[in-house]
């Protein structure tokens, strides 16, 4: 078993609070036993955070939620609003754009309405990992649960003769609806959807739904369908429904493959059960029970995709709209990968928690570039959007390998790392650009959908040493070099004599009217923001800039606010910012990497749902981000197990590895006044590094 021993200590000089007494340390706090009790899927329901609070299993295809008028993108609810237009039947977590949200169904009674409306209030709503309860101001109580490819539903009506349930099914501008009634008990349908970010429809949800009492009736309305029961003798419906993206039939098949009786209670149960165990991969104690809930939250949301694509039965819908069947060690297909955010924290904690699952996204990727032609970048379901930049599919699956999921076909996988690295293709839009000035000028002419050119290329660069550490990993020496290489062309547009990134122009003189403060050829921030980009050689870039303390003078500024106020701080609650805070670690200044992420961790992400501080959550990017910082270290290197050392909030975390092994950090002492590590070991060896060593991963299968 790998240790890290990492005794803590106070230091009351830098923030002035007192150190914990020997006394409150007397008794070792509890290790957390049922960690999805603790989950709260109503934090980051606000504020931009676009998370969603319903049911759902780790990874699953359903994601069964309640959706509000205001649609915040992804989603589709908001803390702030107080009724429900639809329960829907799967989400998209925390991106900055809307889509799913498909076939929102809403209980009403009296005479249909397709335009129905619900009101609810918080007081009357239970959410948890793996189910969702709401007492709505109709009076019906719904309760929703999930397997991994199917939904349930427990609808307790008014006694009445018009307990109804509406099919929204042009929700979220579907098309191409469809609903049939397949029996007194069964109905059926799909829609076409898709549309994220203004992307073409990009798949084709089908849904079957089969219920414990005879509908008494049926009907349309404009954008939908509705179903009625008579309750006035029984007034719950019970519901069952699966969800596919190739087939009816494979709805059908999902349901009655995961959940073929009747026990409400049981697959509520079960899914719970499910959630633990992926959840108590990660073992704390200690910390404040908020900061547990934050914990275990965060890394629920970081759990929630990519999502399932396969059905039951292994079939999938692929990038070549054609139907394929997982083979070979791959267990099933994933989808959704928004590939600009996660290449940074949740591949490698999913690697780090769940290696079967990361292994088969990683051959999800790989059956992509079968299937398209390239990895992709952000895709919906089997689709690419082109939303973002850059080129993360490459680093995506190289994160994956370095933290521990390796059973996956890795040679294919290098081999088109090395092709869309070095060949024209859709997602590389800069590629041809950089081969010819080792930069990308702004002036230059890119295909549609390139933007930020700066950015671009600070991401290519960082992505380039991903794949560079992949194949060094794989023994490839030549193309570690030709990668490793490559990956210093961001030294083209660092400016040694303003200290920032800068647009170039293709003449090769600096592009004029330079604002540090300016978004202009950077995504989503500023060159403030970005000039620290370059997680693979912060030695060279404090060497460029002038050394250690010219380095730590930027950092001290950029990150002397969190919420990237005028343009000059960093947003740690955006991506390009949030490996700044670790890269004092790599100047000699690791305590001010303690002091800002515990400041971080304490202002920006509150157990409150109505005051969430974090932006967009990015399929579990941001909550990655907590995850990590709360164990005490972080994945600064793109395509490498390195981890930056902060300090812990808990006690003791234990992590159980895929090959059995553990990695536990012991701090006795630890606590939200006590960020500063004054001395650590290392399996019972003195460690003044402020880094960590990459844990033992288990051994890599062999290539299929």
């Amino acid at each position: 078993m790998k240790r890290w021993r990492i005794p803590l200590a106070t230091c009351l000089i830098v923030l002035g609070l007192a150190a914990p007494t020997t006394a409150a340390h007397a008794a070792a706090p509890a290790v957390v036993t049922d960690p999805a009790s603790l989950v709260n899927p109503l934090l980051g329901t606000s504020n931009g955070g676009n998370t969603f609070p319903g049911a759902d299993t780790p990874f699953g295809m359903v994601s069964w939620s309640p959706d509000t008028p205001s649609r915040p993108p992804g989603g589709d609810y908001a803390y702030s609003d107080n009724v429900v237009t639809g329960f829907s039947l799967n989400h998209i977590s925390g991106p900055g754009c809307g889509a799913m949200g498909d076939i929102p169904i809403l209980p009403t009674t009296g005479a249909i309405d397709g335009n129905a409306t619900i009101a609810f209030n918080h007081n009357q709503e239970t959410a948890t990992a793996g189910s969702y309860q709401v007492n709505l101001a109709n009076g019906v109580n719904t309760e929703l649960t999930a397997t991994a490819r199917s939904g349930m539903a427990r609808f307790t009506f008014p006694a009445t003769t018009q307990a109804n349930l509406l099919f929204k099914l042009n929700a979220d501008k579907a098309t191409n609806l469809h609903f049939t009634k397949v029996s007194s008990t069964e109905v059926s349908g799909s829609v076409d959807a898709g549309l994220f970010c203004a992307s073409a429809p990009s798949y084709t949800a089908y849904f079957d739904m089969v219920f414990d009492q005879p509908m008494t009736g049926n009907g349309t309305f404009n954008g939908g369908d509705s179903v009625t029961f008579n309750t006035t003798g029984n007034r719950v419906v019970q519901a069952k429904v699966g969800l596919s993206y190739v087939s009816i039939a494979g709805a059908t098949a999902n349901r009655a493959a995961e959940n073929s009786g009747w026990n409400f209670d049981g697959t509520r149960t079960a899914a719970h059960n499910a959630w633990n165990n992926v959840l108590g991969r990660i073992a704390i104690s200690g910390g404040t029970a908020d900061q547990q809930k934050v914990f275990y939250t965060s890394l629920y949301h970081s759990l929630l995709h990519p999502n399932l694509l396969s059905d039951s039965d292994g079939r999938y819908w692929g990038f070549d709209h054609q139907i394929h069947t997982v083979s070979g060690n791959q267990k099933a297909q994933y989808g959704t990968y928004s590939g600009w955010d996660i290449y940074r924290t949740q591949a490698q904690l999913e690697a780090l928690v769940a290696p079967q699952q990361a292994s088969d996204s990683a051959q999800s990727l790989v059956n992509d570039y079968a299937q398209a032609g390239f990895f992709p970048k952000w895709s919906l379901n089997s689709a690419e959007t082109q939303v973002m930049n850059g080129d993360p599919g490459p680093a995506i699956v190289a994160d994956y390998y370095a933290f521990g999921a390796r059973n996956f076909d890795t040679a294919t996988a290098k081999a088109d790392m090395v092709k869309q690295g070095t060949t024209s293709n859709p997602i590389r839009m800069g590629l041809d650009l950089q081969t010819k000035y080792g930069y990308l000028p702004s002036d230059g002419t890119y295909p549609r959908d390139f933007y930020g050119s700066v950015a671009t290329l600070l991401e290519y660069s960082a992505q380039d040493f991903a794949t560079s550490a992949f194949a060094g990993a794989l023994g490839d020496t030549t193309t570690k070099s030709q990668f490793a290489n490559r990956a210093q062309d961001w030294r083209n547009v660092f400016n040694t004599s303003s200290s920032f990134m800068q647009p170039k122009l293709a003449n090769g003189s600096w592009r004029s009217g330079f604002n540090a403060t300016s978004s202009d050829q950077f995504v989503e921030g500023t060159s403030w923001q970005y000039t620290g980009a370059v997680p693979h050689n912060i030695r060279g870039l404090a060497d460029a800039m002038g050394g250690n303390t010219k380095y730590a003078n930027y950092l001290d500024n950029v990150l002397s606010q969190f919420n990237g106020s005028g343009g000059s701080h960093a947003d740690l609650g955006n991506e390009p910012s949030i490996e700044l805070p670790w890269e004092y670690d790599y100047i000699g200044q690791p305590w001010k990497t303690q002091k800002i992420v515990r400041q971080v961790q304490d202002q920006l992400w509150p157990n409150n749902p109505a005051n969430w501080g974090v932006g967009n959550d990015d399929l579990g990017t941001m909550s990655a981000w907590y995850v990590f910082s709360a164990m005490g270290f972080y994945p600064e290197t793109p395509g490498t197990a390195d981890l930056a050392l902060g300090s812990p909030l808990f006690t003791t975390t234990d992590i159980t590895l895929g090959n059995g092994n553990h990695i536990l950090v012991n701090a006795p002492a630890a606590a939200d006044n006590a960020p500063y590590i004054q001395s650590a070991t290392l399996n019972g060896t003195t460690w003044n590094n402020a880094y960590l060593p990459p844990p033992s991963p288990p051994a890599a299968a062999p290539s299929t």
